[in-house]
């Protein structure tokens, strides 16, 4: 996300990258398989597990979720989206 705004200009997120420290609440950067692959997406940890993590992803859908692998980027299957 960095460099894809003005000059100088900081990214208006905070992510956290390590998976060892997620927790509920944190915003990560996550990416998606498929045709959205190489795109990335922001989302919130709603549930943290020892294998795998929920987002909300998308804030007009709050309750929707999405499951994602546990690494420093989560990974989200595209048939959930």
């Amino acid at each position: 996300m960095q460099g894809m705004g003005e000059t100088g200009e900081a990214c208006p997120f905070e992510f956290n990258f390590d998976p060892a420290t997620f927790k509920v609440g944190d915003t990560v950067s996550y990416r998606v398989n498929g045709s959205l692959e190489g795109f990335p997406f922001v989302g919130t940890l709603v549930e943290v597990h020892e294998d795998h993590v929920l987002i909300a992803g998308d804030p007009r859908e709050p309750e929707k979720r999405y499951l994602g692998t546990r690494e420093s980027r989560p990974q989200v299957d595209y048939a959930q989206i």
